[in-house]
């Protein structure tokens, strides 16, 4: 997912059997040599994989949904690489139950999903879409008759276009909104689901968003990006308090986008821009909701929050989560640039430091890295346990011959494992590990070009076909 280049775009300009036909099977013809297994994770470590609504449902306008902001933005000229959309995706809506049944032949014990907001709220708030509410209901129920946990994410970046128009996030209203959805969907799903998120990357969908423009709703500038984040911190925190109140037994977590920064040289002047990067990428939201406030003395530029915030709103900033997702796919390196505004500092892609291995969507595959972060988030004294709720990566696959032989991957995914692991013997509390993702799908700006799934998906005529790297997780997980 693109959401890794947050940074880069901003200083530009300013990721068995099945019972179907719609299925193809095949087997693993090489075997993988790790000196690790699934039972070194410990017996109650959960495997699953992650997926966002509308990266993957389709049924645009059925059923009583509403436009969201994604549809809104995909639908107009140049904002989405390949001049694709979302108006059907992976049609999810109507194979949920194959796509689950998929989902179990892999030996996954977890399905990660998220509301469409817009498809239960049609006008983002008021009166509630009973046919909205049947279908989450239907997709929860098949995952229980399955012995698959619903792990559910409130919000995952598609908010009603009705609420952007009156503002989206810049407005304070949108507390007042998120809460009122946040009670509903904790109220009708809270006797099924025990596991919730509140938010999907924050940091991501506020600064892609609201900040640089690349994603919906379009929009750039400091005088944008400045009042969402601190209405999304606020409706961070409140949304978990609603959680709590309406399901007293969940599980309750929010998940960030995540990457350890290096600096390019031990100078302190690149360790400085370093640790700007390291604010927005990785700090800006997870330390209010730890109670430690806007960490504006590492960014002072921060400080302009102080227009934002209310009488009793930094009080309001936490919340005593039960786990903290963690979401990483590659690292950043930053050196001094004096001439960018504000940060200082500039991304040294890949390509320039000689990298190697480079994924589809121009990312380093630097395993450590995940295991860095995992360290630095454990290290907050409030984080209680750590789930990685998305790791994945696109290659260019190719299928030939019934097969998509996707070895960049699992090599992919087991030194990114092994990483986890470290990090779990070495005393870090973690909980599960879920792949970004099940399926081939809508990639935001970058629409249906990068493949991240564990299954392929030929958009035309929607058949799924498991990748070798998806027969590699039932194998290890069987």
């Amino acid at each position: 997912m693109e959401r890794r280049n947050v940074l880069r775009l901003f200083l530009a300009s300013s990721a068995g059997a099945v019972i179907s036909p719609n299925f193809a099977f095949g087997k693993i013809p090489f075997q993988h040599n790790i000196d690790f297994s699934r039972f070194d994770f410990g017996p109650d470590f959960s495997w699953g994989v992650a997926t966002s609504a509308f990266q993957i449902e389709g049924a645009h306008q059925l059923d009583g949904k509403s436009a969201s902001i994604w549809d809104t933005f995909s639908h107009e000229k140049g904002n989405i690489k390949t001049g694709e959309n979302g108006d059907v995706a992976c049609d999810f809506y109507h194979s949920y139950e194959q796509d689950l049944d998929l989902l179990k032949s892999l030996n996954m014990t977890v399905f990660r999903f998220s509301i469409a907001w817009c498809r239960v709220l049609p006008n983002g708030t008021g009166e509630p879409n009973q046919k909205g509410i049947d279908f989450y209901h239907r997709v929860i129920d098949a995952c229980l008759e399955r012995g698959l946990e619903p792990w559910l994410t409130l919000y995952h970046w598609d908010l009603p276009q009705v609420l952007q128009d009156q503002g989206g996030w810049k407005n304070r209203d949108s507390l007042a909104w998120f809460s009122e959805y946040a009670e509903l969907v904790s109220k009708n799903f809270g006797d099924k689901v025990k596991n919730w998120m509140v938010f999907n990357e924050p940091s991501a969908f506020t600064a892609l968003g609201y900040l640089i423009g690349y994603h919906a709703p379009g929009l750039k500038g400091f005088k944008n990006f400045l009042p969402t984040v601190h209405h999304v911190c606020l409706a961070q925190a409140e949304g978990g308090r609603i959680i709590r109140k309406n399901v007293p037994a969940a599980q309750i977590g929010t998940t960030y986008s995540c990457a350890h920064v290096d600096y390019y040289t031990s100078e302190k002047h690149d360790k400085k821009s370093a640790e700007r990067w390291d604010v927005l990428l990785n700090r800006l939201f997870i330390e209010p909701a730890l109670g430690m406030g806007y960490p504006t003395a590492s960014f002072p530029i921060l400080k302009k929050l102080d227009a934002y915030i209310k009488p009793g709103d930094l009080e309001k900033l936490s919340f005593d989560f039960d786990f903290i997702g963690i979401q990483n796919y590659t690292r950043e390196v930053v050196k001094k640039m004096g001439l960018i505004p504000i940060m200082k500092g500039l991304e040294i892609k890949p390509e320039k430091r000689n990298v190697q291995e480079i994924t589809a969507m121009g990312w380093e595959v630097y395993p450590e890295g995940i295991y860095q972060i995992i360290k630095q988030f454990a290290a907050y004294p409030g984080v209680k346990k750590i789930i990685v709720t998305e790791n994945g990566c696109a290659f260019p696959d190719e299928l030939s011959l019934g097969k998509v032989n996707d070895l960049k991957r699992i090599d992919y995914y087991q030194r990114y494992l092994k990483q986890v692991l470290r990090a779990k013997q070495e005393g870090v509390n973690i909980g599960g590990y879920f792949c970004w993702t099940l399926l081939d799908n809508f990639e935001w700006s970058e629409g249906f070009s990068p493949r991240f799934g564990l299954v392929h998906v030929d958009f035309k005529t929607q058949k799924r076909l498991i990748k070798e790297s998806g027969y590699w997780f039932r194998d290890f997980l069987g």
